[in-house]
C-alpha cells in the first residue's frame, strides 16, 4: 500500500509543479494532505425549487428551460447585458440577465434545460435572476465549496481532489480498529473520504462526517494520553516536605479558599512519587502567582531549583518583582534571565544555575537556549501556557530529571474544552478575586459621548489616578481608515484634548528595552494616560491605574476583553472599563452587553465559545495542540469523551501500539502530533 503522505501531489492529473506550489499556499503537499483537505462548505444543487417558492435573499438551483432568445445591449460605460426568457418545471417564467459573459450567453439556446443556481428576485416586471451561475442538469448534485487562494478555484481543488481519489482510492488506509467500526456502526474510511468530498445524499454525508470525526478525537486522545503517561514513570523530584504554611507568613494577606485549595492540590501532587503535570487555570485578578509562588518555595526548602517561564519581557518582569517582593527576607537568590540580559550577566546566570547558586530564575524562551543548564531543576512553572506549544514547555522540563510543572493559564475554558486543549494535565480551577479588590464598573458608549468619556478620565487623573487607553491598530490601514489607529490617536489626543497630561505610546513593534522603560515610567507614576494595543493584556501590573477605554470594542473578542479589562481593578480604588463602539449590529451589542453584566470570565469564555467557536477563541494554533480539520470541541464533546474511553481502553492493552491491528495507528498518531 502507498503511503499517501509521501505522495507529491505534482504528479496528480491537472496539478503539475506549478500548481503544486500554489497549493503550498494552503498546507497542501502531499496526497494525504490533498485529500484531507475538507470543504469548508456545500452547496445544495440536488434539490431543484421553482421560481415561485424560492426563499428571498437565498442562493437556490432550478431547472428551467430556455424559451427565447437571447437579447443583448450595451450601456453608456460599456457594459454588455445578455438576457431571456425561461420556465421552470410549473411553467413559471423568469428573465434571466447576465453581465459582461459572452461565454455564458452562448449556452442559453431555445429549448435547452440547465440548472439556473443564483438569487431569485421578484419586482414590477416579475420573477428574475441576475448573474446565475448556468450548469449542465448533470450537476444536480450537492456540491463542495472550498478554502481557495489565488489562482486555485474552488472548482479546480475539487476536480484534482477527484482525480486524487481515482488514482489513490485504493491506497487509502483505514487505521480504526474493526471492533470499534462495529460498535459505532462507522462507514469505511474510504467511503467517508469520497462521500465528504462528494457527497449522493445529505445522509451519507452526515455519516462520513461522524466516522471521520472520531477518528480525528481517537487519534488525538492516544496522542494525549501518551503525552500524559509520563505520570506513570515514577519520578526521583519527590517534594516530601510541606512549606507552604511558612511562606503564608511572608505574605500581607489572606489567600483566598480558591488559591488555598489550588495549593493543596499542588503539595499532594508534589509528595507523589509520580511527577506533577497540572494545569492553574485561574480568572484575571485571581491570584495565581501567590500559588506558583507558594509552590516554588516549597520546592527550595527541599533543595530543588525553579524554573519560572513567560511569554513576554514584561510579563518576566512582573514576575521577577513580585517573587523577589515575596523572597525579600529569606536566603533565596533570584535572577532574570531575558533577551536584554546583558552577555557578562547572562554568563554569571549560567554559572550560577549549574552551580546551584541560583535557587529561582524567572525568564522568557531564553530558559530554553541548550547552554542553560541546571543542577537540580525540580519545580517548572510555565504562565500564560497558550503561548508555548507542548514541545517548547518539553524542553524547560527536559532540564531536570521527571521535573514537576505547573502551566498557568488566565483565559478561563469551560472545564469540558479545557480537558481536550490541556488534556495532558491535571486541572485546578480558580474563580473570583482577592477580598481587597473591587468588581469593575463596565459601560458600553458610542462616540457621540466621547468628550463626556474624556472628561471622566481626566477626573480620575486629577484625583491622583492613571488611565491605559486601548487601540486594534498600530498605524493607519487604507482597508481599515474608520478603525482608530493607534499611532495617530496617540498623536491627536496628546495634542489636544489630553495636551496638559503626560501620554504615551506602547505597542508591540516597539523594542523590548523601550516597552519596558514605557512600563517602568506607567508603574512609577510618571506617565498619566497610556495609548496601547493589545501587548497590555498580559502581565501589566499597575495598581494605580483605575479606567480602561477600549476604541472599537467590537473589534476584540469577549475573552481578549475581559483580558485587557483585568490590567485595572488591581489596587483598591473603584475601576472603570470603557468599550466604546459605533456599531448597530445586534449581535456586537449582545457580545458587548456580556461585559457589561459580568465579570465572571469563565460566563464570558462561555458566552464567546458560542458566539465565535473554539476556532477562533483560541486562535490559530495557538494553544500549542494539533489542528482539528472537521472536530469540534464545542459541539461534539459527547463524541470526544467515548473516543477519550475508547483510547484508554486501547493503551491499557497495547500501550505502544504493536500489535498488528494497532499498527496503523502508531502512524496516524505521529502524523497528527508531529508538527506540535
Amino acid at each position: 500500500m502507498v503511503d499517501l503522505n509521501s505522495q507529491t501531489i505534482r504528479y496528480i492529473k491537472g496539478i503539475g509543479q506549478t500548481r503544486a506550489d500554489k497549493f503550498q499556499k494552503l498546507g497542501i503537499e502531499s496526497v494525504g494532505d490533498l485529500l484531507s483537505f475538507f470543504p469548508k462548505r456545500y452547496e445544495d444543487l440536488s434539490q431543484s425549487v421553482s421560481f415561485l417558492t424560492a426563499p428571498k435573499d437565498e442562493k437556490v438551483a432550478i431547472v428551467a428551460t430556455v424559451r427565447g432568445n437571447v437579447e443583448s445591449y450595451r450601456t453608456k460605460n460599456n457594459l454588455r447585458i445578455f438576457s431571456c426568457l425561461v420556465s421552470d418545471e410549473n411553467d413559471t417564467f423568469a428573465k434571466i440577465t447576465i453581465f459582461n459573459n459572452v461565454f455564458d450567453a452562448k449556452k442559453l439556446t431555445v429549448g435547452k434545460k440547465f440548472i439556473f443556481y443564483g438569487k431569485v428576485q421578484r419586482d414590477s416586471y416579475g420573477l428574475n435572476m441576475p448573474s446565475p451561475e448556468i450548469l449542465e442538469i448533470s450537476n444536480l448534485k450537492i456540491r463542495p465549496v472550498y478554502r481557495q487562494t489565488a489562482g486555485l478555484n474552488s472548482k479546480f481543488i475539487s476536480a484534482c481532489i477527484s482525480n486524487a481519489i481515482l488514482k489513490y482510492g485504493e491506497d487509502i488506509a483505514d487505521s480504526l480498529p474493526s471492533k470499534i467500526k462495529s460498535d459505532y456502526k462507522l462507514i469505511e474510511k474510504k467511503d467517508a473520504i469520497e462521500q465528504v468530498h462528494f457527497p449522493t445524499s445529505f445522509d451519507l454525508l452526515e455519516k462520513a462526517k461522524n466516522r471521520l470525526i472520531y477518528e480525528e478525537l481517537f487519534i488525538f486522545s492516544l496522542g494525549i494520553l501518551k503525552l500524559k503517561s509520563a505520570k506513570k514513570q515514577k519520578s526521583d523530584t519527590v517534594i516530601k516536605d510541606d512549606y507552604s504554611k511558612d511562606f503564608d507568613k511572608l505574605i500581607p494577606f489572606e489567600p483566598t479558599s480558591y488559591q488555598k485549595t489550588a495549593l493543596q492540590e499542588i503539595i499532594k501532587d508534589f509528595v507523589s512519587p509520580y511527577p506533577m503535570r497540572r494545569l492553574l487555570q485561574g480568572d484575571v485578578g485571581s491570584g495565581k502567582t501567590y500559588v506558583a509562588a507558594a509552590a516554588a518555595y516549597t520546592a527550595i526548602r527541599n533543595q530543588y531549583q525553579v524554573a519560572f517561564m513567560a511569554p513576554t519581557e514584561i510579563l518576566a518582569n512582573q514576575h521577577f518583582e513580585t517573587l523577589s517582593n515575596y523572597f525579600k527576607n529569606k536566603k533565596i537568590k533570584i535572577s532574570l534571565l531575558t533577551s536584554s540580559t546583558t552577555k557578562k550577566a547572562r554568563n554569571e546566570i549560567l554559572e550560577n544555575l549549574k552551580s546551584g547558586e541560583i535557587n529561582l530564575v524567572v525568564g522568557t524562551h531564553s530558559l530554553l537556549s541548550t547552554d542553560v543548564e541546571f543542577s537540580n531543576l525540580g519545580f517548572v512553572v510555565t504562565d500564560e501556557q497558550h503561548r508555548f506549544g507542548v514541545l517548547q514547555r518539553k524542553a524547560l522540563e527536559n532540564k531536570g530529571r521527571q521535573v514537576n510543572v505547573l502551566v498557568m493559564s488566565a483565559t478561563p475554558i469551560p472545564r469540558t474544552l479545557a480537558l481536550s486543549v490541556y488534556a495532558d494535565l491535571d486541572i485546578s480551577i480558580m474563580k473570583g478575586r482577592p477580598s481587597n479588590r473591587k468588581k469593575i464598573k463596565t459601560y458600553r458608549i458610542d462616540s457621540s459621548i466621547r468628550k463626556r468619556c474624556f472628561d471622566f478620565i481626566k477626573k480620575q487623573i486629577d484625583s491622583g489616578r492613571q488611565a491605559y487607553i486601548v487601540c486594534s491598530l498600530i498605524e493607519e490601514n487604507e482597508e481599515m481608515s474608520q478603525l482608530v489607529s493607534a499611532e495617530d490617536y496617540y498623536k491627536k489626543i496628546k495634542n489636544s484634548a489630553f495636551k496638559n497630561y503626560r501620554v504615551a505610546l506602547i505597542h508591540g513593534q516597539m523594542k523590548s528595552k523601550e516597552k519596558e522603560q514605557i512600563m517602568q515610567e506607567f508603574k512609577q507614576g510618571n506617565i498619566d494616560v497610556l495609548v496601547s494595543t493589545t501587548v497590555i493584556e498580559v502581565g501589566i501590573d499597575v495598581p494605580n491605574a483605575t479606567v480602561m477605554l477600549i476604541e472599537n470594542a467590537e473589534r476584540f473578542g469577549l475573552s481578549a476583553l475581559h483580558q485587557l479589562r483585568g490590567r485595572i481593578g488591581r489596587g483598591k480604588e473603584q475601576s472603570y472599563c470603557i468599550l466604546l463602539s459605533d456599531s448597530k449590529s445586534q449581535k456586537t451589542n449582545e457580545r458587548l452587553q456580556v461585559l457589561v453584566k459580568t465579570d465572571d470570565g469563565f460566563k464570558i469564555s462561555e458566552a464567546d465559545l458560542k458566539l465565535r467557536g473554539p476556532g477562533d477563541f483560541f486562535g490559530s494554533k495557538q494553544h500549542g495542540l494539533p489542528e482539528f480539520k472537521l472536530a469540534d470541541m464545542l459541539n461534539d464533546i459527547s463524541v470526544f469523551n467515548r473516543a477519550m474511553s475508547d483510547a484508554k481502553k486501547i493503551l491499557d492493552k497495547d500501550f505502544d501500539l504493536s500489535e498488528k491491528e494497532q499498527i496503523d495507528l502508531e502512524y496516524e498518531l505521529e502524523k497528527m502530533f508531529k508538527k506540535i
